[in-house]
């Protein structure tokens, strides 16, 4: 028996826990946005995971996003909810919730919430996203908080005037890099190759920085502190030095959030999930998009892409299965 507590929303919560879904998706990054939409769309029932309240994935992080076509420029933030009050007009179903593993039955699939809560669908889309990777290096972990940031958008106001560090070559780091040389005095950009990774456009808007140094063929071998960061080791070709900063943002790349997928999950070298561009995983019923998906170009139009190709497979597949023509 449902117990109705006055709370509408918890009400249909519970319903929607004891119901059979067509879908669900998990992640509401651009890829789990865009699902959202295409399966309200299709009148499925569908419901959104997502890990935290906010949602949007990594998008909600950049500061500025300057070619997903249709915007000149805007933030991050502002494009991944306008993504999602688009779900939400639709009809799009959200809960808060972070996924600790799924099941597959006969007929269905069961999604396990960390917090206990399950739910049982015939379909599930895994838009995850990624988390940031980490260097592995002494202080790094001891640090983490105090001076060691993975997000500069997020902590970069606290160290407004001081001297920091961006490790990375890639567009993330640049993009970190360029917002921090707005607020802070000094930023070291320290890459391990001689040649930066990331677009152009960035590269160009970073050579006006004056306030960017960048530190070639550089490792970081140790960052120090006392009650915060205080300074990091690198390793330029066999020459090291200690340089003193008041904080050190990493951005190395990323890992796939694969743990909560069933270990014959196919996935690549690096973990991310074999799917091709129709989503399909090698399990029947489980689809696959955006950043978590191996593919060559991971960006926010080719995330909204995929989940509008995961749903079309997902429809595709619940026709077959009831044995109902298109």
């Amino acid at each position: 028996m449902i117990r109705v507590s006055g709370n509408l929303r918890i009400f249909q919560t519970e319903m929607r826990r004891l119901q059979m879904l067509d879908v669900v998706i998990v992640g509401a990054g651009p890829a789990g946005l865009s699902a959202s939409v295409y399966a309200k769309r299709a009148a499925l029932k569908a419901l959104t995971l997502e890990r935290d309240g906010m949602g949007g994935g990594q998008l909600a992080e950049a500061v500025q996003v300057e070619n997903y076509p249709g915007f000149a420029q805007i933030s991050g933030f502002n494009l991944a909810q306008a993504m999602r009050r688009h779900a939400e007009a639709l009809g799009g179903a959200f809960e808060t919730g972070e996924v600790s593993h799924v099941v597959q039955k006969q007929s269905h699939w069961e999604v396990q919430c960390a917090d206990g809560t399950q739910y049982e669908a015939r379909t599930v889309i895994a838009a995850a996203g990624t988390r940031r990777r980490k260097l592995e290096v002494p202080g790094e972990e001891q640090y983490a908080g105090h001076g060691v940031s993975y997000c500069a958008t997020c902590d970069g106001a606290f160290f407004r005037g001081k001297t920091v560090a961006v490790i990375g070559g890639a567009d993330t780091a640049v993009d970190d890099a360029l917002y921090l040389s707005d607020l802070v005095e000094t930023v070291y950009l320290v890459h391990r190759r001689d040649t930066l990774r990331a677009n152009r456009r960035r590269q160009e808007l970073l050579r006006t920085k004056r306030n960017v140094v960048c530190l070639w063929n550089t490792v970081v071998l140790a960052i120090h502190g006392k009650d915060q960061v205080t300074a990091f080791t690198t390793d330029t070709q066999g020459v090291k030095r200690t340089i003193p900063v008041d904080g050190v943002f990493i951005a190395v790349g990323a890992v796939p959030y694969t743990d909560w997928l069933p270990p014959e999950t196919a996935r690549d070298a690096a973990g991310y999930l074999l799917a091709g561009e129709d989503g399909k995983t090698n399990l029947p019923g489980l689809f696959a998009g955006g950043d978590i998906r191996h593919k060559p170009l991971r960006q926010a139009v080719t995330a909204v892409a995929d989940g509008a190709c995961c749903v079309a497979s997902a429809e595709q597949y619940l026709h077959e299965k009831s044995k109902t023509p298109i």
